[in-house]
Order: structure tokens, then sequence, then C-alpha cells
């Protein structure tokens, strides 16, 4: 039988534990991310503020995704509506994801800077690629900040660039995500 004492123990601990639990789980809803092609004849970037993602901290699991549609910046309106429908086809495949697990045991209660790798599924023109990416991730004032360069081969997601654009689209496309993510309670 539970007395007025440790119930309040109790529950007090369970919200302690609660809180805690809560605060393993980190979210952004406004990340960016920003591709740079660098071809002979032409460069391209754009990018897009519309990333959202989720890192648990306690499984070391995380999820991201961009809306394709969501790219802005390119050299020319024509440049955009190519990319969207001759490239990256948006409409059929209207998002890119990057979803896996965190290799490193990182304790992210605690504030610091750390390099990691991650290894997952990145998928890009409905095509799946599994795929380990690094990235700097920052923990200060209740921010974790992620910082991850990396590059994608558009034949790796079957993205086929006609030869008569070949000097103005790289084969390889630097890309860059940036993302402010804040605990969740």
């Amino acid at each position: 039988m539970l007395t007025w004492y440790n119930y309040l123990v109790t529950s007090s601990i369970l919200l302690l534990l609660a809180g805690r639990l809560a605060a393993q789980t980190w979210a952004c809803e406004t990340g960016q991310v920003t591709f740079r092609s660098e071809a002979p004849l032409e460069l391209i970037s754009a990018s897009s503020n519309e990333l959202k993602g989720v890192i648990d901290a306690q499984t070391r699991t995380f999820a991201f995704s961009v809306m394709i549609r969501s790219f802005q910046g390119f050299n020319s309106p024509l440049q955009q509506e190519h990319f969207n429908e001759n490239y990256l086809e948006s409409n059929q495949y209207p998002k890119a994801t990057f979803s896996g697990k965190i290799i490193e045991d990182i304790d992210f209660t605690q504030p610091g800077t750390y390099t990691l790798r991650t290894k997952g599924i990145l998928t890009i023109h409905g095509v799946a690629q599994e795929r380990i990416i690094r990235a700097v991730v920052t923990v200060s004032g209740g921010v974790m900040r992620v910082n991850a360069p990396f590059t994608v081969a558009l034949i790796d997601h079957q993205i086929a660039i006609p030869k008569i654009v070949r000097q103005k689209i790289a084969e390889v496309i630097s890309v860059t995500v940036q993302a402010d993510m804040r605990a969740r309670r």
C-alpha cells in the first residue's frame, strides 16, 4: 500500500524521468538544405529552408526530409522548372529523405561539439542508397546545431542528364544540411 509520502516521491521520480526521456528527442521544423552543381559551363545553387527532422538521442536514430519543390534560388525560373520536371521529377518523387542511426555513442545532454558518422538510407528521386554521412553537432544552450556537408552522385539516384546539358550540370552535387534542433518536452 502506498502512503502519501511514497506516492509523492514515486510521482516526483516518474515526472523527472519523463522529462529526461522527453529531452532525449530533438526536432527541427525549419532546417536548411543547400545544393551546388559546379559544371564547366554553369554554376547552379539552390536551397530549401523547409527541412524537417528528428533525432532520438536515446536510441541514436534519426529521420530527415525535405520537399523537392521547396528549393529556391536557381539562376532562372526555367532552370527551376527543369529541376522539378525533368531531373528530380518532383510530382512523382516529392521529397528526399535520410533516416538511420548515429554510429557513435554520444551523450547529447552534455554541451560540446561532436564529430559523428550517421549510417542510413538516403532516398532521392525514389532511389534509396545506403550512405554514411559525417556531421558536426554542437550542443549548447538547449540547441543542437547540425552541420553535414556531403556529395550526391546523380547516377546513384538514377537522375539522367541529357548530353546536350552535361557541360552545365555536374555529375556529383555538393549538398550541405544545417539544422537547429530543439529538445522536445
